[in-house]
């Protein structure tokens, strides 16, 4: 038992949240080779991965968005609307007053942040609770979009077309696979090295104890090994396809969002804000400033979504963004976010985003009905906290148990009594 808890914590780096990441990890990689075989080999085929990421990269960045909003306590259920409002605004606009695409963009992003700017007035300096706001704020872009639209669909040129429909263009010497493709999974695997090469160095540095050599092969070779495959998948597609642009927004926007929640102090003030909102606020973080921005944010990356749908789709229409934060709020649940706040991570929400994407692929190209994913995806979403509860009560490791443990009142231990002891019980001193 000893030597399989030091390979988890070799494995794991230590923690027993990173094993559950992992465990995610393992369960897509279960899923995706499940569904390999249920559909004789249709999910890893290469048109089939780039309509995949191509399809689902917007819910992805919502999933962003909404890990910080819900690591913070509060939930957002405006997203949809924003996006579709943002859409019907920058067609719109490209339309009408002839705007450039990469202007209509920078709009699109302002409005974004506007909207964002006015539901983080009421829900961090007025006190109004964020699912109120985002409620009241669902039904009013909602309306929105119908008003600017008159309920038509707005096509959008060209040039716009390339943040939701676009690929990595063919360059270079003739290879029979896409170059710039094959040179974003080289970079992506140099940057695995190097992160475990950095990762060692530091513990070396610090005197702290190394994992046998053994395991950092294995933590560098397993992701080199799928980065690898999927290259070679994405860069193999049929001519004029590659890996999409789409990927590549999500891709920056994941290694950003990773580092402001991991490595600043913003990041971290988001987690204690929702972990003990109180606590966080006497400990000197300015609660409404990280309540503002957090809204605020939310409402950015839903307009970017929504520009990538449209631009995907071609046009902007009046049934955009129809239960989309319903998508991205499994997505943060799923990736192992607590209901309650202040955990989850950007890794963990893109993984669960995953799984509801994958799930939701390969019962389609099982022939599935529509009505029936619905269920099974609503089935997936309840089992995955119902898990995490289960754990909790077996006095298992569970996210939800471990950030509603400190909120819990214990018993304060009966002094030993004088009689028993023959001594004065010892005086508390006062702090100062």
């Amino acid at each position: 038992m000893s030597k399989i808890k030091d390979l988890q914590k070799s494995l794991f780096a230590g923690t027993t949240s990173n094993a559950r990441q992992f465990g995610m990890i393992f369960t897509l990689v279960a899923i995706v080779l499940l569904f390999q075989i249920l559909t004789n080999g249709l999910t890893l085929n290469s048109s089939n991965l780039i309509s995949l990421v191509s399809q689902y990269s917007y819910i992805l960045i919502l999933a962003i968005g909404m890990l910080m909003v819900i690591v913070a306590g509060h939930i957002d259920l405006s997203v949809g609307s924003i996006a579709a409002f943002v859409g019907i605004v920058v067609a719109r606009v490209m339309q009408d007053w002839n705007v450039p695409w990469f202007v209509a963009i920078l709009i699109g992003l302002g409005v974004g942040a506007l909207i964002g700017a006015w539901q983080g007035f009421w829900v961090a300096y007025v006190g109004v609770p964020a699912f109120i706001v985002t409620l009241a704020g669902m039904m009013l872009f909602r309306g929105g979009n119908q008003y600017i639209g008159n309920a038509d669909t707005i096509p959008v040129p060209e040039g716009f077309k390339v943040i939701g429909a676009g690929f990595l263009p063919e360059v270079g010497p003739d290879t029979g696979y896409n170059n710039l493709t094959l040179l974003l999974g080289l970079l992506v695997c140099v940057a695995v090295v190097a992160r475990e090469w950095k990762a060692r160095k530091t513990r070396r540095e610090m005197d702290a104890e190394l994992a046998p050599m053994w395991i950092s092969v294995i933590r560098v070779a397993v992701p080199i090994a799928v980065v690898a495959y999927a290259s070679l998948r994405f860069a193999g597609g049929r001519v004029g396809t590659s890996f999409p642009i789409s990927g590549i927004i999500l891709g920056v926007l994941v290694v950003i969002y990773a580092f402001i929640t991991r490595n600043t102090a913003g990041g971290r003030h988001i987690y204690a804000v929702g972990g003990n909102a109180r606590a966080a606020e006497l400990s000197g973080v300015k609660l409404k400033r990280v309540n503002f921005l957090v809204i605020m944010n939310m409402s950015v990356l839903a307009a970017l979504a929504g520009m990538i749908f449209v631009a995907r789709s071609a046009a902007s229409g009046p049934q955009d963004g129809l239960g989309w934060e319903l998508d991205a709020i499994a997505a943060v649940f799923i990736g192992g976010a607590a209901v309650s706040g202040g955990l989850g991570t950007v890794s963990g929400s893109i993984v669960g985003g995953l799984v509801m994407a994958v799930l939701n692929n390969g019962l389609q190209l099982m022939g599935v009905g529509s009505d029936r994913v619905q269920i099974i995806k609503g089935l997936v979403l309840l089992l995955a906290v119902a898990f995490d509860v289960y754990n909790k009560n077996r006095g298992r490791f569970s996210i939800i148990g471990s950030v509603t443990r400190p909120l819990r009142r214990e018993a304060p231990a009966e002094p030993a009594s004088t009689v028993e002891t023959g001594q004065e019980p010892a005086k508390t001193p006062v702090a100062s």
